[in-house]
């Protein structure tokens, strides 16, 4: 698994690389087959006071992209909440490729006679 994690008007601290290792854990835990992730943190200047942190990651896994974006007043608040929508999107894709559809009884017994 590629992982890159960059600032945008913002220095990522060994703290803040950290915190986000521990929360990627929990996706790769759900769903190993990641192939790469990009994961950037920015400080706006000009927006809002409640929405100028903000977090957003791009994971690329077989067959598909799947990117996630979090704003907040915090910068950790924003990379809880973006980890648990990106657990969210991973757990769904991961159900998705299970192959879900199953005969039905009454073909089975229908085939038999």
């Amino acid at each position: 698994m590629n992982l890159t994690i960059s600032g945008h008007h913002l220095e990522v601290t060994p703290a803040l690389r950290e915190y986000v290792l521990t929360k990627l854990d929990r996706v790769t835990r759900h769903f190993d087959q990641v192939v790469d992730v990009s994961v950037l943190l920015t400080v706006e200047k000009n927006k809002e006071k409640e929405r100028r942190q903000r977090a957003e990651v791009t994971l690329h896994v077989k067959g598909r992209d799947i990117f996630v974006e979090h704003a907040a007043e915090d910068l950790y608040a924003a990379i809880d909440t973006l980890m648990d929508k990106l657990d969210r999107q991973v757990v769904r894709h991961k159900d998705r490729l299970q192959d879900h559809h199953h005969e039905s009884p009454k073909r089975l017994t229908a085939g038999a006679a």
